[in-house]
């Protein structure tokens, strides 16, 4: 397992679809991930640190785990299957760890306000997601999969448009 952190959150220009990149915690390689509009509203929020008075559904979540006297752990973002990456939320109760599976977005957003860790699978970070994700543009839908992979390699969080909520 990688340690990983936000390091940018975009609109991929030619989809119109919010991304958040993971950046390896002490490295170079990224792990794009496409993730709904909401999703990337209750993530930037956090990053930004706006509050409402009122919880939103992934505050209401933090607020669950530490009213039941637990603690997140770690989100794993283990695999990705059919275009579909695939996360866990580690709790911890009780010397107890339970395994919640959930979307990654989702697991971000909670991890940002709980303070918790990110880790993906190695594999993730080594393939790229070369096979698994909508290309960013036309050029990356033409490369074999060699040039995809150098392509995202060298990818730059600037190259997407900034999101905001």
């Amino acid at each position: 397992m990688i340690e990983v952190r936000v390091a940018h959150l975009g609109l991929d220009r030619a989809t119109n679809t919010p991304v958040v990149i993971l950046q390896e915690k002490d490295g170079e390689r990224v792990l794009p991930i496409w993730i709904g509009p909401a999703e990337a509203s209750a993530i930037a929020m956090e990053l930004a640190g706006v509050k409402f008075s009122r919880p939103l559904t992934h505050d209401l979540v933090k607020q669950v785990v530490v009213g039941l006297g637990a603690a997140l752990q770690r989100v794993l973002i283990s695999r990705v299957q059919d275009n579909t990456y695939f996360a866990e939320l580690h709790l911890l109760r009780n010397d107890h760890v339970v395994q919640i599976d959930a979307r990654p977005s989702d697991s971000i957003a909670v991890a940002l306000r709980l303070k918790a860790p990110i880790f993906t699978d190695e594999g993730l970070l080594e393939l790229t997601s070369i096979d698994t994700v909508e290309p960013m543009s036309a050029d990356a839908e033409s490369m074999d999969p060699d040039s995809l992979k150098a392509y995202l390699e060298n990818l730059d969080p600037e190259d997407f448009g900034k999101f905001t909520p």
